[in-house]
Parts: structure tokens; sequence; C-alpha cells
């Protein structure tokens, strides 16, 4: 055995308190597709905890380059239709049309994720952009602890400039790192190919 994870293993060595139920929550979570979740959704009390988690993530030099926008039905019917609106101003097909509606038209509620990057000369803004994207990971967790279900999406008006703008108001620096759905699944989903930890790690001992 390699001597540095021979020394990993020796009965002297003092072994860290586990939390097998966390760990058994992180290796089985699924996300689910807004298209398989409906009512109820959580209610701005119920949602407030799942926030405060969501943005407990590494934030080097506790910068805070991330915002959320709390989207309801409302604004998602509102959302729906300034993506087709845009959709058509591109000279977009009916395909594009409905990629763009797809999401909001299908979703009850949703929080959209802005990275906010902050001018730093010690932080890079990929290092922040990488926080962003933080959030979204422990917000589908959270939902998805609490009971509920909860997806990651993106879709291409929330790459676009211009949408982003008219939809959310974001500044000139500022990008939607993703929007998550939060809803009551509907149907189970069943897991999928996972990949293969082997293929994909590699071990410097020295």
């Amino acid at each position: 055995m390699d001597t540095y994870l021979a020394g990993c293993l020796t009965p002297e060595r003092t072994m860290p308190t586990p939390n097998p139920a966390a760990l058994e929550f992180l290796s089985t979570r699924r996300s689910t597709p807004p298209k398989l979740m409906s009512l109820p959704v959580p209610s701005a009390e119920e949602l407030a905890p799942l926030l405060q988690a969501a943005v407990r993530v590494p934030d080097h030099g506790k910068l805070e380059p991330w915002r959320l926008i709390v989207l309801s039905r409302p604004a998602m019917v509102r959302m729906a239709d300034l993506a087709e609106a845009r959709a058509v101003e591109r000279g977009g097909d009916a395909e594009m049309i409905a990629k763009g509606r797809g999401q909001y038209d299908q979703g009850h509620l949703a929080v959209v994720v802005v990275a906010s990057p902050k001018e730093n000369p010690k932080i890079p803004a990929s290092e922040q952009l990488l926080s962003a994207g933080c959030v979204c990971l422990s917000l589908v967790n959270a939902a998805i602890a609490a009971g509920w279900g909860a997806c990651w999406l993106s879709g291409w008006p929330n790459h676009d400039r211009t949408f982003v703008e008219r939809a959310y108001g974001l500044a000139a620096h500022e990008t939607v790192a993703g929007i998550i759905h939060i809803g009551t699944p509907t149907t189970p989903v069943a897991d999928r190919p996972r990949p293969d930890l082997g293929a994909l790690t590699q071990w410097l001992a020295e």
C-alpha cells in the first residue's frame, strides 16, 4: 500500500465524527425537473430558511458576490412572455420560442441566483462566480432536504444580455448563475448513470 495512504489508515489516527445521514443524503439526492413538479410551493416563511442555508457557502473575502430574485407564479408568466418577445426579436423559430417559455410556463416558484462579482484585487471574478454556483447547488440541496422537489436550470434567455436586463434588472457586470425551481414532486424521478469516479480521480502521493 502507498505509504501516504497507509499513514491515513493507521489505528492511532484520530478519526473525525461522521454524519452518516448527511452523507447518505448527498450520495442519493436527485433533482426533479419543473415538468414533474406542481403545487404547493414553499411559502415565504418556508422559503426563508432554505435561502439562508443556500448562502452558507465558500465566499473568499466575505464579498457576497451573489444576490437572489424570487419568482412567484405571476412573475413566471411575465418572464415567459418576455422570453417569447425576445425570441421573436432575435428571429427565432417556434422551437426557440417554446424553449424560451418552457421553464417559466412549467414552473410555479423559482429563485434566480445572480452572480454579482465585486471588484477585488485579491479575489478573481472566476472564484466569485464559483461561489454563486455553490449557492445554486446549496439551494437545491436545502429544498430537497426539506422535502420539496428542486432543479437547477438556465436556458437560452438567461444567457441573453437583453433578456436578463429586461427581466431581472441585472447590472452590466452581473450574470445569471442559475434558476432554481422548487415545488412538490408529482412523479418519482429515476436515478441516472453517475460518473465513473475511478476514471476521473488522480491521487498525487508526493
